[in-house]
């Protein structure tokens, strides 16, 4: 049977709910079956694949929508291949260009060109001949994050000081020469007020959450023991959300927009997340319909 909507996950996130399944991974099936139900009553047929099963023929729906595909930044080559081939057989949302530009964080500095306020940044190439101790003494910085520039959950994730340097070096050498690596001061209001995450379904806002990380940690991300909470934005965080989403071209269908005050106290874009954000349906189910207005829109 032909589908008109695939809705893209990853091995982990592709079966039906069963009793061995994780809390979280249960809540992420339900959250693609409230984006389903969703679809289907704009009366669009709807099915669920790994992005990487082979015998699917994209070919045969109108449209494939990013959703859990939270392996791809662990399979980069494998799924950019992916990529090149789906992209000529069926419409991506969100589009291509935007996947492609949205999977390294170097896009941050072209946001950051049209206005967009980021935190500084350093970024460190793949076969550059620094170290640790060269790149914070260059900054003047003594308490830093650094993590690749294509990356997901926290990987490889670490914060720098200057008395932990030197434990950190050898990793940071052996992530170097495979892949960009990018350093930036540490934003200490993260530990205390966390990160707000505002969607976008049409360049529009439509909800948010704050995200707080468990005692002692820095890390908002629910394997890590953060939190997320029902969240009130404020006109100043809205205008800057629907503002950074603006700065995309084309639109996005949805986007999550993450932000912060950082050091100085300004609101400040941590991430832009277009390819596969999680954005809390099981909270927020009525965007659900939201979302599928703008996919048929899109179609």
């Amino acid at each position: 049977m032909d589908y008109e909507i695939i809705l893209l996950t990853e091995s982990r996130y592709e079966g039906i709910l069963s009793a061995a399944d994780s809390d979280y991974a249960r809540k992420i099936i339900r959250e693609d079956l409230i984006v389903q139900n969703a679809l289907e009553k704009k009366g669009l047929r709807t099915a669920r694949f790994d992005w990487a099963r082979p015998d699917v023929d994209w070919r045969s729906t109108r449209a494939a929508l990013f959703r859990t595909t939270w392996d791809y930044f662990h399979r980069f080559d494998e799924f950019s291949t992916w990529l090149d081939k789906v992209s000529t057989q069926t419409r991506l949302i969100n589009p291509i260009e935007l996947i492609r530009w949205n999977m390294d964080k170097h896009y941050l500095i072209s946001l950051e060109e049209q206005g967009i306020h980021t935190p500084p940044a350093v970024y460190i190439h793949a076969g550059d001949n620094i170290t640790l101790e060269d790149l914070h003494q260059a900054n003047g910085w003594d308490n830093t994050i650094l993590k690749p520039t294509v990356s997901g959950s926290a990987r490889h994730t670490y914060r720098l000081r200057l008395d932990n340097l030197e434990e950190h070096e050898a990793v940071f050498q052996e992530l170097i020469a495979r892949e960009d690596m990018m350093l930036q001061p540490f934003q200490h209001r993260i530990t205390e007020e966390g990160e707000i995450s505002l969607m976008a379904i049409d360049g529009q806002y439509s909800h948010a959450v704050r995200k707080v990380a468990k005692a002692g940690d820095f890390r908002v991300q629910s394997e890590f023991g953060g939190s997320v909470h029902l969240y009130e934005p404020s006109s100043e965080e809205i205008a800057f959300a629907e503002r950074t989403v603006a700065a995309c071209n084309p639109t996005p269908t949805y986007a999550r927009v993450d932000i912060i005050r950082d050091n100085s106290g300004q609101l400040a874009l941590m991430e832009l997340e277009l390819i596969e954000p999680e954005m809390w349906f099981r909270l927020f189910p009525e965007a659900a319909e939201r979302l599928a207005n703008a996919i048929v829109k899109t179609l």
